[in-house]
């Protein structure tokens, strides 16, 4: 080989190393490779997946990312993250022996004062869960962050990670919005199913996202850990959620948009009917939009992204029957009502906007 063409070969070379570090690995890209146990839980509560693109649609039950996969498109009933177990403890501080849920706040024990718990909720930040999915399928919970709530010293925001057997990595599994990019969430007692109906299961919580309608309707006052006026607020906050998304047959489809405007009134004085406009609410705009149970709506005189009424009749067929109207008094008209259920049951009502003329409702999935 003369040495001109080493040169050439050389040069060559150089040209080709750059390339080769860059290159992309073989196998499929959406596969990441096992983290073994130790690696894993070192790397919880880091924030290594900040930069999450995330477009929710609709009002969301837990507040939760449907799917670890970002391509698939999934049923809007569907969560990585719908119920925790208080135990076992997948990995917790060698004095923490067990948890326990207190209202709203979650509270660590040791082995010399279990039923006490240790002070200040110490042993609950860095505590890992086991948690499950809306398949079935176990995920593991990092509680990365406590924040007692200013307002009621019987509740904290836990900030949180899942672990993605996906991308084998730690994420907020919670979906952030615009207005909460870094969104937390509640510990609240028992499991919602995919129909959006609460059980009280022992020894099981869900952690509400900030953004979902769990906690949205806890933030209004209702509690389901509370009471008011001598009645639980556990039936209020499961007719809250109905009514927060819009679930007119309390199948867990939500027929509303984010960011809504509503008025919500309860029979309890919990929260009264708004008279006075302000800058988040016109009441001269708004009317009676429906009744709520805690599996749906009792009446409707309309739906509130603008979809005919017969399609929820056909949604849930021999659940509502039509015919005279009926009054209510203060304005409010049902249109349809429940054929097993009296109007005058419901727990909550609400007012809303009138969606414009000829608006579309969203495509919210399969």
């Amino acid at each position: 080989m003369t040495a001109m063409m080493r040169k050439y070969l050389l040069a060559w070379m150089c040209l080709q190393l750059p390339m080769l570090a860059h290159a992309e690995p073989p196998g499929p890209a959406s596969v990441a490779a096992p983290v073994a146990e130790a690696e894993r839980y070192a790397r919880r509560c880091q924030s290594q997946s900040l930069h999450r693109t995330v477009k929710p649609q609709g009002t969301m039950l837990w507040g939760t990312r449907r799917d670890w996969d970002t391509e698939k498109v999934a049923d809007e009933r569907s969560s990585v993250l719908v119920s925790v177990g208080l135990e076992p403890l997948r990995l917790a501080d060698a004095q923490v022996k067990a948890m326990k849920l207190e209202g709203g706040l979650l509270v660590a024990t040791s082995a010399t004062s279990p039923a006490r718990g240790l002070p200040a909720g110490r042993g609950v930040v860095g505590t890992v869960l086991q948690g499950r999915a809306s398949d079935g399928k176990p995920v593991e919970v990092a509680i990365c962050g406590a924040e007692p709530s200013p307002e009621d010293p019987g509740m904290a925001w836990y900030r949180i990670e899942a672990w993605n057997a996906v991308a084998q990595e730690w994420e907020n599994p919670c979906v952030a919005l615009a207005r909460v990019p870094d969104p937390r969430a509640l510990a609240v007692g028992g499991v919602w199913d995919e129909s959006g109906a609460h059980h009280p299961t022992p020894g099981r919580f869900t952690f509400a996202c900030e953004n979902g309608a769990i906690t949205k309707c806890i933030s209004w006052g209702y509690k389901p850990w509370a009471s008011h006026a001598g009645q639980s607020l556990a039936h209020f906050h499961q007719a809250c959620t109905r009514m927060a998304r819009a679930d007119y047959c309390g199948n867990g489809r939500s027929h509303t948009h984010e960011d809504t405007a509503l008025d919500i009134y309860d029979r309890l004085g919990v929260l009264a009917r708004t008279t006075e406009a302000s800058a988040g609410w016109e009441p001269a705009r708004a009317s009676f939009e429906a009744a709520w149970a805690t599996d749906g709506a009792t009446c409707l005189a309309r739906t509130r992204d603008g979809r005919a009424l017969s399609a929820i009749l056909q949604e849930c067929p021999n659940r509502f029957r039509t015919g005279a109207a009926l009054e209510l008094g203060k304005g409010e008209r049902c249109t349809v009502r429940r054929t097993d259920m009296s109007p005058a049951a419901a727990l909550l009502s609400n007012q809303s906007y009138e969606p414009p003329k000829g608006a579309v409702p969203q495509d919210k999935g399969p």
